[in-house]
């Protein structure tokens, strides 16, 4: 592919509100382009590191036994409930009721979610250990979103 077709732009000086140097660098190089308060796109440049990073996780995971799951974004309030989470948590998730009325949040951690499937697989220590991971987006209503791609909220 011809630099000139490639889906981004270079930046000349940097986001009067990036912080600090990586954020600069970043937005600057036209790896990613903020959306919002926490909030960013990734290009293809940013889009084709985090492939490499994802795939040097998971070689180094599966290598010692891992097993990659992928858990839902949308979780049952319940869950949250369970542990005594959802109250301490609420301000920072986003919740909803789907059309039955249950309290939905969107995962900001999977804890829950991954503490319910070991429950619902696991019935007998000889299974154990397990080794489980995942990659994938969560989404953290931050009540100040900073510092670059650090703390954002998705």
């Amino acid at each position: 592919m011809r630099l000139s077709h490639a889906f981004f732009q270079t930046l000349r000086d940097a986001p009067a509100d990036a912080e600090l140097t990586s954020h600069k660098l970043l937005a600057r190089a036209g790896f990613v382009q903020p959306l919002g308060a926490g909030i960013y796109s990734y290009l293809p440049l940013a889009r084709r590191s985090l492939d490499k990073i994802e795939t040097i996780i998971r070689e180094e995971m599966n290598a010692i036994g891992g097993q990659e799951i992928t858990m839902p974004v949308a979780q049952p309030g319940d869950l949250w409930k369970q542990t005594g989470r959802w109250d301490a948590a609420y301000p920072e998730l986003v919740h909803w009721q789907d059309r039955a009325g249950r309290d939905m949040t969107l995962a900001m951690t999977h804890e829950e979610v991954v503490a319910d499937l070991a429950r619902r697989q696991i019935s007998s220590w000889r299974q154990l250990p397990q080794l489980v991971y995942h990659i994938q987006t969560k989404f953290r209503d931050e009540p100040r979103s900073r510092g670059g791609l650090i703390r954002v909220r998705e």
